[in-house]
């Protein structure tokens, strides 16, 4: 017997492929296609446009051109691609995702191409020994700063999402479609923040022509519409360079910790916006054991400062936990007025050195001698090493980046996907054996030195802490139940009042540890505590954790986000005049609103009904389910028998 398969693509995913592949299309016709260069400055280029039109708006103006037919025909083709794949999406056609596949292919092509053509250029350049030092440096940054722009990113980046989404009608994939739901709200966030920082970027800052020619309209958008890509561009370029990267790392670190105290409290059903003054108390809990702690210690001291810091953090943390249990008073309220109060003593014990009181002068003793507000520096044994002293294996001075650390964490994951039950030990043990044996493997790098230190570590043990404790405990479960439904939680036997306190208590932990990275860590250029101290990081945490949906996975990805923006937004301020790191303030603000706004989307789409709920109601199979021609037959001609009918009607019928 034949059976027959409904492969096209779901409602959604065509509406969603629609919207990708006619994003991309028109983005390859309004937007240059490439930059076949930049100049001093970095934002003066040279564009290509699909129709063939060259733009040069840089210095070089006699700075030959690489070829570009090859980049053009691929273009015109990847094009082509697309306006099938949009016809294909208004129809819920199965081949939809052939010709989105191909479009992404086809951009890709013309990405490498381009890239590989810019680099033979710069090998010409190299080559060339009537150039003087000056100029071969000058040139080959010219050609190295050029690559795609948003006429090909967009088509690259469309048709992948035009793919999935088009296969969004096999079981196969529809199970994996569901999962990715999640996402839509983050992502749809930071595409909208993306959109609308891009249009103050195209109101505030002029474009940047050194040619001293005439653009005329056309000229004018293309030029303007490459601001964009360079802001973009500049903001995520940490990524791609090892030593930027590491200072995305660097700031992103805190925000983990701050992220996950935020998350925490919101699983519970608690708002915790006290994470400034948490951070405050765990750094001076971190300051007070690591210089004033035994110093026959030594190398003890560390984890001294360590418990100190999230002890502190958790002190200032339960207080409002039970105000709240026992007063029913609120967190938010008393976390931020506890937040002045540590600020209060955070001034009080490193800002002077001495006060008074009841008429007389006391001598505090904390504050370092000098007029700076600081506090002495940590003892050796307390100060946390850095990144780069943890995984250098080189030798000879030369600095090797060990890999036992990634290869632990992948077989980590491997081995839990094979053994397919928990045996989360088991998988444990295989990664620390995978690691150990690999750890002196090295690869060799050139970097300076940085400050990311071994508090990056202990966040990412926080975030395994966490889903641990969230989703493989008992208490866990009885947090969640509270966060879900405080009266039901405590009509099922769960001390609601316990598990504020908790919360509250476990996510100030987590906001006291960010303390370690700048008071152990040295991230301030210090092992001390200053007063510089940028504690607002406790306040960026609500946005780490909004954007993360309150998970530890989230929060890691979404702090990676904001450290990489905020480490390329010194490139921005750098290069162009109207636009500073402020755009990065205004990306992230504009992300916390539109996720706080989150019922723009559809709950349809957000949280669909499940597929056997919707067959059950409309009389036919879930989708994707294999059926004969004689079974689609009947689910057509038969309606669903209880539909329409009262539970009372039901149950007679089944009586009879």
């Amino acid at each position: 017997m034949t059976t027959a398969l409904d492969t096209r693509p779901t409602g959604d995913g065509a509406r969603i492929a629609l919207i990708a592949a006619a994003v991309a299309a028109a983005g390859m016709l309004l937007f240059p296609l490439a930059t076949l260069g930049r100049g001093g400055t970095d934002a003066d280029a040279v564009l290509l446009h699909l129709s063939g039109r060259l733009l040069n708006l840089s210095s070089y103006q006699d700075a030959p051109l690489p070829p570009t037919g090859l980049i053009l025909g691929l273009g015109w083709a990847t094009l082509a691609l697309l306006v099938a794949t949009v016809i294909g999406a208004l129809r819920r056609a199965t081949w939809l995702w052939i010709t989105a596949l191909l479009a992404f292919v086809l951009a890709a092509a013309a990405v490498l191409r381009l890239d590989a053509t810019l680099s033979e250029q710069v090998g010409r350049v190299m080559a060339d020994t009537a150039l003087r030092p000056g100029a071969k440096r000058q040139l080959r940054n010219f050609y190295a700063g050029g690559g795609m722009n948003l006429g090909l990113f967009l088509p690259v980046l469309g048709g992948l999402i035009a793919t999935g989404a088009g296969l969004s009608g096999r079981a196969w994939w529809h199970e994996r479609y569901n999962r990715l739901r999640g996402l839509l709200v983050p992502v749809s966030a930071i595409s909208l923040a993306i959109a609308v920082g891009a249009v103050v970027v195209l109101i505030v800052q002029p474009a940047v022509n050194l040619s001293g020619k005439p653009l005329g309209l056309v000229g004018g958008w293309l030029a303007k519409s490459d601001l964009v890509y360079f802001v973009y561009s500049s903001l995520f370029a940490p990524v791609t360079s090892l030593n930027p990267l590491l200072d995305s790392l660097k700031l992103a670190t805190p925000l983990i910790f701050t992220g996950l105290s935020v998350a925490f409290a919101f699983r519970t059903g608690l708002f915790n916006i006290g994470g400034p003054g948490q951070l405050t108390m765990g750094a001076v809990g971190a300051m007070l054991a690591g210089v004033y702690g035994p110093a026959w210690l030594g190398w003890g001291l560390l984890p001294l400062s360590i418990i100190a810091a999230g002890a502190f953090g958790a002190l200032w943390g339960a207080i409002p936990g039970v105000l709240k249990a026992r007063f029913g008073s609120s967190e938010v309220i008393n976390t931020i007025m506890l937040n002045y109060i540590a600020s209060a003593v955070f001034i009080f014990l490193i800002g002077t050195d001495t006060f008074p009181f009841l008429g007389r002068t006391y001598h505090l003793g904390l504050k370092a001698e000098g007029f700076e507000a600081r506090s002495e520096v940590l003892q050796p044994g307390a100060q946390l090493p850095t990144m780069l002293g943890l995984l250098n294996v080189g030798s000879g001075g030369q600095t090797a980046i060990s890999i036992g650390l990634l290869v632990a964490l992948v077989a980590f994951f491997v081995a839990r996907a094979v053994l397919k039950a928990r045996r989360t030990g088991m998988a444990l043990l295989i990664a620390v054996i995978a690691g150990a044996v690999t750890w002196r493997i090295g690869i060799p790098v050139n970097i300076a030195g940085s400050q990311l230190n071994a508090s990056f570590l202990i966040a990412l043990l926080c975030v395994a802490f966490f889903g641990t404790l969230m989703w493989r405990t008992s208490t866990g479960y009885a947090l969640r139940a509270v966060g879900l439904s405080p009266k039901a939680a405590e009509y099922g036997g769960i001390s609601v009042a316990r598990g504020t306190v908790l919360a509250m208590t476990i996510a100030g932990m987590f906001a006291g540890l960010a303390g370690l990275h700048y008071v152990n860590g040295g991230a301030l250029d210090e092992y001390r505590l200053k007063g510089n101290m940028p504690v607002n990081v406790g306040f960026d945490g609500i946005a780490v954790a909004l954007m993360g949906q309150n998970t530890p996975a989230g929060v890691v990805v979404s702090s990676l986000l904001f450290g990489t923006v905020d480490t390329g937004g010194l490139e921005v301020s750098r290069q162009l005049e109207n636009v500073n790191r402020d755009i990065v303030t205004v990306l992230k603000a504009l992300i916390v609103l539109f996720i706080a706004a989150g019922g723009f989307l559809s709950r349809r789409l957000t949280d669909p009904p499940p597929p056997q709920l919707v067959a059950a109601g409309a009389g036919g199979p879930p989708p994707g389910t294999h059926l004969s021609p004689d079974q689609a037959a009947l689910e057509r001609a038969t309606p669903n028998p209880n539909v329409g009918q009262s539970s009372e009607q039901i149950t007679r019928e089944g009586g009879k």
